[in-house]
């Protein structure tokens, strides 16, 4: 146990002092939300300038109200829309249009708006502007004739549009999530907090599994590992490589969780001090919540590394490794893939079996206790079939590891890998 526990120390040291390490750690969640905060700003960024429209109302009566309805205003204060220009009823003669579009050409106008005539019956009305991007626009301007036109059907049945709203007005339905320990308002939070933990673990098992293949490969490719099984058995080398990138893995995600929640808290206490009414969900995460992300992530992280490590044991080169992690890969994105089953019905047969299966429980079982938390006798058959499983692969790899990590040259073929069991 000592020298398992000096190539613990020795894989955990070396790795968080490194810079990529370092940057990954603090660099990568200032990225994620750096980025995701540009794009909301983006988003819902409005644009300062004052759009110059007209309005040709071959209809009649409608310029009026469309010309009320679009006059919003936009951040600096500003109206939204300048009404340039109103032609109700237009003479037949006039050529309105080409007008308007000369306008359009000469910068006089950002834009025009044609009602035609069988507006009312038709429900069809024509933009035209020189930005067509700008959806923002489309969407203001189409909702302001819509109201218009619906107002003045509404009249020529004799009923009044507020009367209408009032009629229509819908209701808001409270989703309530029932559970032992009571009832709490669900406002999407149950599907966000099943989706974080379900690509936290399908994130970890990649990027650790292939830190493992790749620690593997660059002491068998500087000759290391020579030196090292000289003086402590190959397997207890490979348990504590293992175990100290999970030590990382480790480390890394509590620093992350740690500023996660203070960045959270922080937002909670400034949003409750602007708006004390302000419905916030909350991401709720139990104890025993994170005690079985803890103990799904070490049973995935071990079975995977395991058959990393052991790729990592049998290639010499990069693009070997790649072709062999391949198979692996897969079938983490397989169940990542499964989320949908899950999510549909976490209690159906598919989704119990699938969760009970060793290579695919690490993720999906965790993905059933967030949404909706099984039987215990259904986690603990899922952890034991895990920890079976995994101790069979661990076998199975550390005798490849054994003779593959002195191997060098042309990768093994599967008569090679069999004969490399009789040697162990």
């Amino acid at each position: 146990m000592r020298k398992i526990g000096l190539v613990i120390k020795r894989e955990y040291i070396t790795r968080v002092r490194t810079k990529a390490f370092i940057l990954s750690t603090i660099g990568l969640p200032l990225l994620f939300m750096g980025t995701f905060g540009f794009s909301i700003y983006m988003a819902t960024r409005q644009t300062n300038r004052t759009l110059k429209i007209a309005i040709v109302d071959e209809a009649g009566g409608l310029a009026t109200p469309i010309a009320r309805d679009l006059a919003g205003k936009v951040s600096n204060g500003k109206p939204q829309f300048e009404l340039v220009k109103t032609v109700e009823s237009p003479a037949a003669d006039r050529d309105i249009r080409d007008e308007l579009l000369a306008d359009i050409q000469r910068g006089r106008l950002d834009a025009f708006l044609l009602v035609p005539q069988d507006a009312l019956r038709q429900g069809i009305a024509e933009l035209h502007a020189r930005n067509t991007a700008d959806f923002s626009l489309m969407g203001t301007i189409d909702r302001a004739v819509s109201n218009a036109v619906i107002a003045r059907r509404l009249e020529q049945k004799g009923i009044q549009a507020s009367d209408v709203d009032e009629i229509v007005k819908g209701v808001n339905v409270r989703l309530i999530k029932v559970t032992e320990q009571g009832e709490t308002e669900e406002k999407g939070q149950t599907f966000v907090v099943a989706i974080m933990l379900g690509v936290l673990l399908y994130v970890t098992l990649i990027v650790y599994g292939v830190a493992t293949m790749r620690s593997v490969m660059e002491e068998k490719s500087t000759r290391i590992v020579e030196l090292l099984v000289s003086s402590i058995k190959p397997f207890h080398l490979l348990v504590g490589k293992m175990l100290g990138v999970a030590g990382v893995a480790a480390t890394q995600y509590l620093i992350w969780g740690v500023a996660a929640g203070t960045v959270a808290a922080y937002g909670g206490a400034m949003a409750a001090a602007i708006d004390p009414e302000a419905s916030i969900p909350h991401l709720h995460l139990p104890a025993v919540w994170m005690a079985y992300l803890l103990l799904f992530f070490l049973a995935g992280y071990l079975l995977y590394a395991a058959l990393y490590a052991a790729v990592g044991a049998m290639v010499s080169t990069e693009q070997e490794a790649q072709q062999l992690q391949t198979p692996v890969t897969l079938v983490i994105v397989f169940s990542f893939l499964l989320f949908n089953v899950i999510l549909r019905d976490p209690n159906s047969t598919t989704s119990v079996v699938l969760s009970l299966v060793p290579f695919l429980s690490p993720i999906l079982m965790i993905l059933r206790i967030a949404v909706q938390t099984p039987p215990l006798w259904q986690i603990a058959l899922s952890l034991g079939l895990s920890v079976v499983t995994t101790t069979g692969v661990l076998a199975i790899s550390a005798k490849i590891y054994r003779v593959g990590v002195l191997m060098y040259g042309k990768r093994p073929s599967l008569v090679e890998l069999l004969r490399w069991f009789r040697y162990t």
